[in-house]
């Protein structure tokens, strides 16, 4: 066997480069290049395999926080054919990823992890930034990795690359099972040289399968769906990383069957669509929400059911409602107790077409369909156009940022009241524009995320709508977007703290306690003096963009056409009215409010939420 002496390092940077995917005949390399900071730990074995393998792009961020969310970014728009490694140095670097690692894995996103660790030889124990155990030689902090990866290996030996390698593979690749997989890599393992088969590093292509559903199962879908009145799809996730946007138009335009979308859904289909009544669940439209409250049949494609998608197991009223769940992971297809197509959910939607050509929803179903759907498409248009004096609402921004946009721009966003009130007003023109982390829902995720959308396709403007508290926790990335010529327009939204925990608190009677950026009052001790002097501007300056400040609606959309004209990240700050909201539609969240209080307004929440829960049902 022909053999070629590599560090452990240098063999695992000749592997990435030559691992393929194929689906539908399109092949693309996997990996577009590494994500991370040096450090002892890595500087000597990644650092130096990257140094000589120019022709593998490495990225210098400044949190290896913002490294996986970049690659989950880039990822999500490539629809899981492609991502990148990130890698760090032992101890803090190293742990500063296990945020990424949980948002991988919790929204299936594929995402290698490289983390430096502690000498495998142990001579030199304790070393620096080691956490040492009383109880066993064989932990470090990259065991913590383990709970938020869906594959995770130490490699004490450079031959155990051999084995590990086609695994991490396997699953980076896997419809079903994705997430983030972490090799941990002993700082002394990663310098040290084996002879590694030449057969390791042969161009390698991992095939993409489109599985069809068991036909047993199938057929009882088809009858389910024959036999129903009132059906509704539930669009997730899986719809757009299957490709499926296409066969899912033409299944509801064939049957009339509604549609709404999850978060992670949303953009299934263009809005303007007939058939798609917007969001549903706890953030959901009007039109999709009293659909789904009387539906008889709901058909799951690619969601994994959060409490947001199913308003806390509310949002399905109809005594008799049964599920079909078309999703590539059993795990989910089961959920509800559904009937488990365990499936792509492209091949299954076009199956069903072929399968249910004579099936429609009766007349009376489709202009209730219609008028709902008008009904909010006017809703949207006031809330864009609200006029609120003298600091624009919410809303209003979010109006004129859609309108600004392109069709084939993309919205990034993650946390905040944004998620909530861009599920429902954003309108999606096509796939892969609306762009929601909301299965971790991580502050800090925007900016580096939207620049891994821009390297996924630097032909889109992206747009990160973050507010001031998120753009606090992470706003560093900017200067690497400044650095590698990574153009994405920023939008913070001023409302002075954390306004959807504020209005959170609200809700459940504790008055926003705690949620403004407010200075201490000296009388009183508490937080609830003037507003933080925060410059948001300046500070974006000084990192290397552009900034523009817009006091009010009209320069606000002057300064979205300066952004899109500019060459380099531009950051655009307007100042929002906190208090006034987008209404909730017939919808509910399930978020416990103290059982027993002094203050007359949680009693009130209390019962309140007490009523509220005899809604929530089990599905058996």
């Amino acid at each position: 066997m022909a053999t070629i002496r590599l560090t452990t390092a240098q063999a695992i940077l000749k592997f990435l480069k030559n691992q393929y995917v194929r689906r539908d005949g399109q092949e693309i390399q996997f990996f577009a290049g590494m994500l991370g900071i040096f450090g002892h730990g890595n500087v000597a074995g990644i650092g130096q395999a990257l140094q000589e393998n120019p022709d593998f792009p490495y990225i210098l961020v400044r949190n290896e926080q913002s490294a996986v969310h970049m690659a989950c970014g880039f990822t999500k728009m490539k629809n899981r054919m492609q991502t990148f490694a990130c890698t760090s140095s032992i101890g803090p670097g190293a742990t500063n990823m296990i945020t990424g690692a949980a948002l991988a894995t919790i929204n299936r996103l594929p995402v290698l992890l490289l983390p430096g660790d502690i000498f495998a030889r142990r001579n030199v124990a304790p070393v620096l930034q080691q956490l040492e155990s009383p109880s066993s030689q064989d932990i470090s902090v990259n065991d913590a990795f383990k709970p938020v990866s869906r594959y995770w290996d130490r490699i004490y030996r450079p031959e155990q690359l051999i084995t590990s390698l086609p695994e991490v593979m396997r699953v980076l690749t896997s419809p079903s099972a994705t997430g983030a997989v972490t090799l941990a890599l002993p700082q002394d393992v990663q310098a040290e040289a084996y002879d590694f088969p030449e057969e390791l590093f042969a161009h390698r292509i991992w095939h993409i399968s489109r599985l069809s559903s068991d036909r047993f199962l199938f057929s009882q879908a088809v009858d389910a769906i024959r036999s129903s009145k009132h059906p509704m799809i539930v669009a997730g996730g899986g719809v757009l990383y299957s490709e499926a946007s296409q066969a899912l138009a033409r299944f509801v335009k064939q049957t009339g069957i509604p549609v709404g979308e999850t978060q992670a859904g949303k953009g299934s289909l263009p809005y303007d669509h007939p058939q798609n009544m917007g969001a549903i669940g706890a953030t959901g439209t009007s039109a999709a929400n009293r659909l789904a409250h009387d539906s008889d049949l709901i058909i799951g494609v690619g969601t994994r059911y959060s409490d947001f998608t199913t308003a806390s197991k509310t949002a399905f009223q109809n005594p008799n409602v049964r599920f079909i769940n078309i999703n590539a992971a059993e795990f989910d297809s089961f959920k509800q107790s559904a009937i488990p197509l365990t499936a792509d959910a492209r091949l299954t939607l076009e199956e069903l077409t072929d399968a249910l050509k004579e099936y429609r929803v009766d007349a009376d179903h489709q202009t209730r369909i219609s008028t709902l759907k008008e009904s909010w498409e006017t809703e949207v248009e006031r809330l864009f156009h609200l006029n609120n004096q003298p600091l624009p609402a919410q809303s209003e921004v979010i109006g004129a940022t859609w309108e600004s946009a392109e069709p084939i721009d993309v919205l990034v966003s993650a946390a905040g009241s944004h998620p909530g009130d861009l599920h429902k007003l954003w309108r999606t023109h096509q796939p892969n524009t609306y762009h929601m982390e909301y299965g971790y829902s991580c502050m800090g995720y925007e900016i580096p995320a939207a620049m891994g959308v821009k390297i996924a396709d630097p032909s889109r403007e992206v747009y990160a709508f973050v507010g001031d508290g998120t753009y606090l926790m992470m706003p560093s990335e900017i200067l690497t977007s400044v650095q590698e010529g990574i153009k994405i327009i920023i939008v913070v939204v001023d409302n002075h703290g954390f306004a959807s925990i504020g209005g959170l608190s609200q809700s459940l009677g504790s008055g926003g306690f705690g949620t403004r950026f407010q200075m201490r009052d000296q009388k009183s001790g508490q937080l609830e003096g003037d507003y933080l002097p925060v410059d948001f501007a300046a500070n974006a300056r000084s990192l290397g963009a552009e900034a523009i400040t817009a006091c009010n609606i009209a320069e606000f959309k002057q300064a979205l056409q300066e952004a899109r004209k500019a060459t380099k990240t531009t950051v655009i700050v307007v100042q929002a009215e906190r208090e006034v909201r987008v209404p909730g539609y017939d919808s509910w969240w399930d978020v416990a409010v103290a059982e027993t209080s002094t203050m007359d307004s949680v009693k009130k929440a209390r019962a309140e939420y007490e009523a509220a829960l005899k809604k929530e049902r089990y599905f058996l």
